[in-house]
């Protein structure tokens, strides 16, 4: 081997490598609310208002579904590595229950510890009829046709309906 051929393998070789190790490297991502500069807001009970907390930490990531005064603010930082399904290493969830006259009534903070596992039912509902095999699904349509529509005599192109012009 001549000494361009060495130089071009050996550029190769670093990029391939350089590629291999960067797919290893873990990606940290954060999703739902982010704080200014890290920093935790402080919620005052009793003074804020749904007016100064949209003000203060903007929209909520989730309004409650049940209890309709209850605002919550969440974070969920994942690691990425690879194709590999993503880690869960920090999340925080801020709960913000405001009463009638829209201050703040109680404030709950949660992280990771406090969430617990939902097992999903994996029920399915049944459907009218029967499960056609594939070979009933391939065939179904043999035979199913009107011949006069195969024929072409009564009809235009196209699938047109009516009777034909003479021109």
């Amino acid at each position: 081997m001549n000494r361009k051929s060495m130089q071009m393998l050996t550029v190769a070789g670093v990029a391939l490598g350089a590629m291999v190790l960067t797919a290893c490297n873990p990606t940290l991502r954060t999703h739902g609310y982010r704080y200014t500069d890290g920093e935790v807001p402080e919620i005052q009970v009793g003074e804020d208002t749904e007016a100064t907390l949209l003000a203060t930490l903007g929209s909520p990531s989730v309004r409650g579904t049940f209890e309709e005064n209850t605002w919550y603010y969440i974070t969920d930082t994942r690691e990425y590595l690879a194709y590999l399904r993503p880690n869960t290493l920090a999340r925080r969830v801020i709960a913000v229950r405001f009463d009638d006259d829209g201050t703040v009534a109680e404030v709950n903070e949660y992280d990771a510890s406090d969430s617990r596992q939902v097992n999903y039912v994996a029920r399915t509902t049944p459907t009218r009829g029967r499960e056609l095999t594939l070979l009933e699904q391939v065939l179904g349509n043999v035979g199913r046709l009107p011949t006069d529509q195969i024929s072409g005599q009564d009809n235009l192109p196209g699938g047109a309906g009516g009777p034909r012009r003479n021109d």
